[in-house]
Parts: C-alpha cells; sequence; structure tokens
C-alpha cells in the first residue's frame, strides 16, 4: 500500500486527535461525576475514597482488609475459586501497581460492589461519552455546511488556486483576489444547500446526556417541554433517577454493614446530594404554573 503524503499524513493524525481528545471530554466528566457522587464516612486514614470509586467505576469490585503493617485498606481484586451459596466468590486476591498482592477469604475480607448486579460503570459511560461525541461531530459538521454550502468544480492546473482562494473565503476576506491566469470560465459552482440540523441535534445530544446523569443517579429534567413543567411531571420524572441510586447505593451500604460487623468498625456511604433539596429547588422553578398564553 502506498504511503501517504506527509501533510495529508498530518491532517489524519491532526483529526485522530482531535477526536480522541472530545470523546475524553465527555467520558472524563461522567467519570468525575460518576466517582464524586458518594460520601464514605469514617473510613480509616489508609484507606482512600477517591481510589475506591475508581476501583468501583473501573472493575466493578474492590475488597477491604486489615493489613498486618498497613492496616485497613480497601484495593483491586481479583475474583476466582468456587461461589458460597448466593454466588458471591469465595476466594479473592487483593493486588496493587506497586507489586503488592495478598490472597483473602470471606473470614477475613470484604468485597464491596459497584451495584447489585456486581458489574462496572465504565461500560455504560464509554457508551454515553462516545454517542453524545457522534452527536456533537454532527453538530459541527452541519455549522461549517452552513458556512460553506458550495461546491467547486476547475481544471487540476487550477487546483492550488482553488485551495488558495477557498482560505481567503474561509477567513471571511472582503474581497478576494486572483492573479491574471485565473480562467473565470472553467471553474462551477455547485450549492450543495446542506439543511440546518444542529437545532434538533442539540436536542438530542442533550437528551442522551440527561440519559447518562439518569443512569448515573443524578438529579436532572429530562424532559423536552416548552411550557413549564408541573410538579408531578417533575416527581415522575425524578423516579427513574432515584431508582438508578438505590442499586449502586445499597451495594456500598451493603459492605459498610459487613465490614463494621467483621472488624468492628463505624464506616457508612450516602449520597452526597440530599435529594429534598433539590426537590425544593425543582418545585420553585418549575411551579405547575402553564406559561401565557398556553392551556
Amino acid at each position: 500500500m502506498p504511503e501517504l503524503p506527509r501533510r495529508q499524513n498530518n491532517k489524519i493524525k491532526k483529526s485522530v486527535d482531535d477526536i480522541q481528545q472530545e470523546y475524553r471530554l465527555y467520558f472524563d466528566r461522567l467519570l468525575e461525576l460518576s466517582i464524586s457522587m458518594f460520601e464514605w464516612k469514617n473510613l480509616p486514614d489508609t484507606v482512600d475514597p477517591r481510589f475506591l470509586e475508581l476501583t468501583l467505576f473501573w472493575n466493578g469490585c474492590a475488597v477491604f482488609f486489615k493489613d498486618k503493617e498497613v492496616g485497613y485498606v480497601g484495593l483491586e481484586c481479583m475474583l476466582g475459586g468456587e461461589f458460597d451459596v448466593y454466588r458471591i466468590p469465595i476466594r479473592r486476591t487483593a493486588y496493587s501497581v506497586n507489586g503488592y498482592h495478598k490472597d483473602l477469604e470471606p473470614n477475613n475480607s470484604v468485597i464491596i460492589f459497584n451495584n447489585l448486579i456486581h458489574t462496572n460503570s465504565y461500560m455504560a459511560v464509554e457508551r454515553y461519552a462516545q454517542n453524545i461525541y457522534d452527536i456533537d461531530n454532527t453538530i459541527r459538521l452541519n455549522l461549517n455546511a452552513q458556512k460553506t454550502p458550495v461546491l467547486i468544480t476547475c481544471d487540476e492546473s487550477q487546483k492550488l488556486t482553488m485551495e488558495n482562494l477557498y482560505q481567503q473565503y474561509k477567513g471571511n476576506m472582503p474581497v478576494i483576489f486572483g492573479n491574471k491566469q485565473l480562467k473565470p470560465n472553467s471553474l462551477q459552482v455547485l450549492k450543495t444547500d446542506a439543511p440546518f440540523l444542529a437545532d434538533r441535534l442539540i436536542a438530542m445530544k442533550m437528551q442522551i446526556w440527561n440519559e447518562a446523569l439518569t443512569y448515573l443517579g443524578i438529579s436532572n429534567v429530562n424532559i423536552q417541554k416548552r411550557e413549564r413543567l408541573l410538579n408531578d411531571e417533575v416527581h415522575r420524572n425524578m423516579g427513574a433517577t432515584i431508582a438508578s441510586r438505590y442499586s449502586r447505593l445499597e451495594s456500598r451500604r451493603q459492605a459498610c454493614n459487613k465490614i463494621n460487623k467483621m472488624f468492628g468498625l463505624d464506616i457508612s456511604c450516602d449520597y452526597r446530594e440530599d435529594f429534598q433539596v433539590i426537590d425544593s429547588i425543582l418545585g420553585d422553578t418549575y411551579n405547575g404554573e402553564e406559561e401565557d398564553g398556553e392551556e
């Protein structure tokens, strides 16, 4: 396969880099929201809550135990071996990037699961970030099509000249100059008439973003409506958000209860956001009144 010209290679590389950066923008925003949702209380100083949430996000589970030298720790773990009657792995190996590893059992450790189905959040967040990026890229293409809705045909000998002229056009130059060799009669300009779809694409982007927030259990108003929302509509819409919280919060609380019983601690985990406060704010904002002139 012949190699591409260096200039074209650079353009392709820049395009790939831009795609990766923009995708990471949305992924990292959702990742940051995900790991900052829960507040761990009374954790030992040797347990890092940020690392614990990162581990649950990426791996779907972590293990809590007491090391003879370090003290209480919460680390990544590999699950394997036999299962108990509730299908919880009996053998679990804690490990760290510095080479530390320790074989554990149910009598000296507690597995902390990310949710009640024992999966990570990474796969869902990755899909939401990819879908949002795809729409964002389509919006950019559609906006560019509004600025340059033309197709120019010319002789091969004038291709470079046309590229230079187009750069002037793209830069909003009030006057475009051409040399004597320019052959206007050999040029043909066709209008592409690209439809403006950015507004609908933005609405779709916001819908997917709100779906991601609902999945994470973060309050949002996932309803597209011109008039103000009724309180009952807000409450019913919040139902999916609250339900999404239960799985991840309950799995963490179950782990806290087991840890406290096994090690005599008083660890607890709660959602950082007070739903009653958010409910009050939404009730003040969407007060149930219809817009003027609408029934």
